[in-house]
């Protein structure tokens, strides 16, 4: 994991999702796919060092509301910004469900598999899924891209998740990637000064059990995003090609610029 994930200063859960063995005994190559929490508290150190990955495309899958609150930092002006200015919310989903008096571990993590369950036909993730894909397809051979939300963790673990997909990265290997954000984002560490943050800041007193799926992943949410994708499609495939645009055409497309 050590030459996977890029530590930066103010910038959570950067790293590199290539690497992996793809379609056709190809690799998916390294350097040209990145993952990432929000960047609104990049530092000018991590500003300074951004530019080199290179990187041409973003996908920013927060909320209007998000960007507003969280800002974002970025060094330079030549980087396509997909985002979505649907899905405006007062205050995030998770911190509605937080401020009720009487939550437990078990009920947290069913609201966030329903969450998964529902994330994938979200309209604004639909618009940025979309054309994060399209962006894709014009990327030059020495650009890359990265796709974030707020924590890095849910919907950019779904959408890197359809990444690997289309480029043929089997499913234990997309899990095993998704799980990586526990280590990269130093969730065990930082749990307990998460916990009581939260609950300083909704007026509650809930256990640190019950923060564990707003801060780290579970597989069986990933898990549940695609299930519910396949029950509602019919399979991943068909939500790609009938949801997202990427029919077979596309997905070759990508094979051949993004494997080697």
């Amino acid at each position: 994991m050590e030459t996977r994930v890029h530590a930066f200063e103010g910038i959570r859960n950067f790293r590199d999702f290539g690497g992996y063995e793809g379609a056709a005994g190809g690799r998916v190559q390294p350097l040209r796919l990145f993952r990432s929490a929000q960047f609104g508290e990049a530092t000018e150190s991590d500003l300074k060092r951004l530019p080199e990955y290179k990187i041409a495309l973003q996908a920013d899958l927060r909320r209007p509301d998000e960007r507003e609150r969280h800002g974002h930092r970025w060094p330079n002006s030549d980087v396509t910004v997909l985002t979505s200015d649907k899905g405006r919310a007062q205050e995030a989903p998770h911190v509605r469900f937080l401020t009720q008096v009487s939550v437990d571990a078990h009920e947290a993590h069913q609201w966030m598999a329903d969450y998964y369950r529902e994330a994938p036909f979200k309209a604004q993730h639909v618009d940025v899924f979309s054309d994060w894909f399209e962006g894709l397809l014009r990327l030059a051979p020495t650009q890359a891209a990265v796709v974030n939300c707020a924590a890095g963790k849910d919907r950019t673990g779904i959408l890197c998740a359809l990444t690997h997909h289309v480029l043929g990265v089997d499913m234990d290997t997309i899990f095993e990637d998704y799980e990586l954000t526990n280590q990269a984002a130093q969730v065990e560490e930082r749990l307990p000064e998460m916990a009581r943050m939260f609950n300083e800041h909704i007026g509650q007193s809930h256990p640190e059990d019950v923060y564990l799926p707003f801060i780290g992943v579970d597989v069986a949410f990933l898990k549940e995003a695609l299930a519910s994708i396949v029950e509602q499609s019919g399979s991943i495939d068909h939500y790609l090609e009938h949801t997202l645009s990427v029919d077979a055409t596309k997905r070759d497309l990508l094979q051949s610029k993004f494997l080697e």
